[in-house]
């Protein structure tokens, strides 16, 4: 598929997603829609790529909701197809074995925010503003809002901002650990690519494991969870770049990933 509403880089390991429709706030539509699936499925075959950010073009908004005009016409039947197929994309780019980092630069709002939620870590700009107001116009977040939200912050604040459907700023969503960390506008996309940096310069396999470990421990219960650690921790520890990174430790010098 041609790509005319995101633009997709891959640099050196790491891929950068951009939702280009500055005209309209970057909002989702069903095409944009089906350019993000198109670029998971990239995402999810390219091993040579280690981590992955997202975000918006324009300065205004990262996204700044999703097409109104299509949500207007949808019934009961087709309205719960339409979830489920916002709700599969996002959860293939949430269960990516490769950190997903939302650079937040400017408003999140209903798909939008909905899209960050599905990013692994989220890095806000001050200029960001965070909220899931469907319920003015009398629907509800439908792209995994309610669930991500949830056990992100707790149910009693996500119900709060999602039963009110208020809009918070970049601030508050750092206080109630919507967000890691926010930025001045200018300096956003350096630290995110910073960050980036910090975990490509990490043993790439212990990174794959890590975020397995991370993601799918956290739908599971707490045993089972430790159980996928353990696992996962096992199969590190026959790789060669474990022998590289204790040896590069002990002889006090920069290990030298293979990735193998």
């Amino acid at each position: 598929m041609k790509l005319e509403n995101i633009l997709f880089e891959v640099k050196d390991n790491l891929g950068k997603i951009s939702i280009n429709r500055p005209k309209v706030l970057n909002a989702l539509n069903s095409k944009t829609m089906d350019e993000i699936e198109t670029v998971v499925e990239q995402l999810e075959k390219d091993a040579n790529i280690h981590v992955v950010i997202v975000t918006g073009i324009g300065g205004k908004a990262f996204i700044a909701g999703a097409d109104i005009a299509e949500i207007e016409v949808l019934d009961r039947q087709n309205g719960k197809a339409f979830a489920q197929r916002g709700q599969e994309i996002f959860n293939r780019l949430a269960g990516l074995d490769k950190p997903v980092i939302a650079a937040v630069n400017g408003y999140a709002l209903g798909g939008g925010c909905e899209l960050a939620l599905a990013c692994h870590i989220r890095i806000a700009s001050e200029n960001a503003y965070f909220g899931l107001p469907e319920v003015k116009l009398g629907v509800i977040p439908g792209y995994g809002g309610t669930q991500r939200l949830s056990r992100l912050i707790g149910t009693s604040m996500a119900a709060e901002l999602i039963l009110t459907g208020n809009i918070i700023d970049a601030e508050e969503a750092l206080r109630i650990g919507l967000v890691n960390r926010v930025l001045p506008h200018n300096e956003l996309n350096l630290a995110v690519e910073k960050l980036a940096d910090t975990i490509l310069s990490r043993g790439p396999i212990a990174v794959k494991r890590a975020i397995y470990a991370i993601i799918y421990g956290s739908r599971t219960g707490f045993i089972n969870g430790l159980e996928i650690e353990a696992s996962l921790f096992g199969d590190v520890c026959g790789t060669d770049d474990k022998n590289e990174g204790t040896r590069a430790f002990l002889e006090k010098r920069p290990p030298v990933f293979q990735n193998k």
